[in-house]
């Protein structure tokens, strides 16, 4: 016997390290407290197995966890304990309890209808990092008799490596949360540094949008994106990705009623599982036109309390279709960046609007001045002059006065003609780009500009089929005007060198003066630089301006070449 009671305890041991090492082994509170209850019935041969979590005051069991009752008896029983009777003095009296008839106990309640019979009973408390955590209960050791003291010592001592198991699985999991809120944090950053990055010094409205639909679309892993803007009053589907039926953008909404109307009004992101949303989408929104959906998100563009746009988001494509919080978080904070860039490509829009307006009625006002201050007030006074002769009736003067009016009236036209030719050379439409270029050098030099000109453009032989597309001719045209104009009225320049060539692609044009420079990133009233950049930005072509106070001033413009026929000149034909 002797020998055999040196066995059990080493046994015994040897079996809770065993069970400890698989238990402190997990990362999951849920899956320990399930293996310690099995653990706990093996060590012990105790029929039923129960652990009691407490609750945050510690005086009551938040959650009941069991092993050894089938479900059907579960449901029979139940609510299950809160913590009253024997079980709960444990909770008053945290030390181990261990009885051979639990219902003889002075506390104990009796059992709920349809509860099984239990007699001996064991009950030890569990301490997570120092601190209570629940109790172990065991009741009906297998073979009928009461639990020893040796079962005790056993659960005892699988109770403190739950409770070890317990804390560390606790602490996993509270750095797997921090771990998953750095991941949000930094995908949050990453959604932002993504848009930053698409539309760096992008301003043009319409690629702005483009490019925020593509990123927005990949972000969420969405089937499509889409976004409205509010535009005159209505909803408009200004961009979209992903799949997307046949003329979606472009479509006028209904404002009233839509949700993408509502999340701009409301300023918060709405999801089409919502049954009210969905009927606004399907009604109202861009469902009308075939974009069905099984979930999305509504998300409103915001930048300084106002709403530039919504992206609607439809059908998650991996792990949905439903978009989870993480995804709504995340282009939520991509919705942020967007709104600024829109805003900004917004103001420049508006601004280049008002600039162009401010140029145009610029233009018109010294057009006036030159009419009025030199060719209507020459014709007046020739006006004046005939008028008096005709009054005078001098025969003798009169042919000088006419040889007079005739050669004024010449010089007149031919102001005229310069007008327009600044207006709209003819050259340019009838003959092609070099040739207008050169008219406009041989002006400038009568102005009193050295012009120094070369010119490289392929096909110039004059055939309409040949030349160069209409926009660029205009903007190479104007632009050449325009660097001239400025070297000779606000460089002072003396001398200006331009060339003009082309190769397979694109046109270059180098306009360099030797004028006394300036600084091209300061604000200048006038506005031919900003015509200028507009008319290379939409020909999507390039612009270098390099300039420095007394050493003149460089002008590189390089657009695609626009034309429809072959790179190569036709083959002469056979004398």
């Amino acid at each position: 016997m002797a020998a055999e009671s040196e066995v059990r305890p080493s046994s015994a041991i040897r079996a809770v390290l065993d069970v400890a090492q698989s238990v402190v082994a997990e990362l999951d509170v849920e899956v320990v407290l399930a293996r310690v209850l099995e653990a706990a019935r093996q060590l012990t041969s105790a029929r039923y197995a129960a652990v009691g979590v407490l609750d945050e005051s510690r005086r009551e069991l938040e959650r009941f966890l069991t092993a050894g009752l089938d479900e059907s008896t579960r449901r029979r029983i139940g609510p299950l304990p809160r913590g009253r009777g024997v079980l709960g003095e444990l909770i008053n009296d945290p030390k181990p309890l261990r009885l051979a008839d639990v219902t003889a106990h002075p506390d104990s309640y009796g059992f709920p209808p349809g509860h099984p019979p239990m007699r001996s009973f064991l009950g030890v408390p569990l301490q997570a990092d120092g601190e209570p955590f629940g109790n172990i209960y065991l009741a009906d050791k297998a073979d009928g008799e009461p639990f020893t003291a040796d079962d005790e010592a056993a659960l005892t001592a699988l109770a403190k490596f739950a409770g070890i198991a317990i804390d560390h699985a606790r602490r996993y999991a509270m750095v797997e949360a921090q771990r998953a809120e750095l991941e949000r944090v930094v995908a949050s950053l990453d959604a932002t540094v993504q848009i930053a990055r698409a539309v760096g010094g992008e301003t043009n409205l319409d690629t702005v949008l483009e490019l925020v639909a593509d990123r927005a679309l990949a972000l969420v892993a969405a089937r499509t994106l889409v976004i409205e803007r509010e535009i005159d009053g209505d909803m408009v589907v200004v961009a979209a990705a992903g799949e997307l039926p046949a003329g979606v953008i472009g479509r006028v909404l209904d404002r009233e009623g839509s949700v993408a109307s509502s999340a701009l009004r409301e300023q918060r992101t709405l999801r089409l599982e919502d049954t009210l949303n969905r009927a606004r989408f399907e009604s109202h929104g861009a469902g009308r036109f075939g974009l069905a959906a099984e979930a999305g998100l509504v998300v409103p563009m915001l930048f300084r309390g106002r709403g530039y746009g919504v992206l609607i988001a439809l059908d998650r494509t991996v792990d949905g279709p439903d978009f989870s919080p993480e995804d709504e978080r995340l282009l939520e904070a991509f919705a942020t960046s967007a709104a600024t860039a829109i805003a900004t490509a917004v103001s420049v829009q508006a601004e280049r609007a008002a600039q162009r307006l401010t140029a145009a009625e610029s233009e018109r006002a010294r057009w006036a001045r030159e009419l009025h201050d030199e060719t209507l007030q020459n014709l007046a006074a020739l006006q004046i002059a005939i008028a008096g002769q005709l009054r005078s009736g001098n025969p003798d003067t009169m042919a000088k006065v006419l040889g007079d009016v005739a050669e004024q009236l010449g010089a007149e036209i031919q102001n005229l003609r310069t007008l327009i030719s600044e207006l709209r050379p003819a050259a340019l439409d009838d003959l092609g780009l070099g040739p207008a270029v050169q008219a406009l050098a041989d002006r400038m030099r009568q102005q009193g500009l050295d012009v120094r000109l070369s010119t490289e453009l392929l096909f110039e032989d004059g055939a309409v089929a040949d030349r160069l597309s209409l926009g660029v001719e205009t903007a190479i045209y104007r632009i050449t005007q325009e660097a001239l104009t400025n070297a000779r009225k606000h460089g002072d320049a003396s001398r200006v060198i331009v060339d003009l060539w082309e190769d397979a692609s694109h046109v270059h044009l180098t306009v360099r003066d030797d004028g006394r420079g300036f600084d091209p990133a300061a604000k200048t009233r006038g506005f031919g630089l900003t015509g200028i950049r507009e008319r290379v930005e939409l020909l999507h072509g390039e612009l270098e301006l390099e300039s420095t106070s007394g050493k003149g001033t460089t002008l590189t413009v390089t657009v695609p070449s626009g034309r429809v026929a072959e790179r190569t000149r036709p083959a002469p034909e056979p004398s």
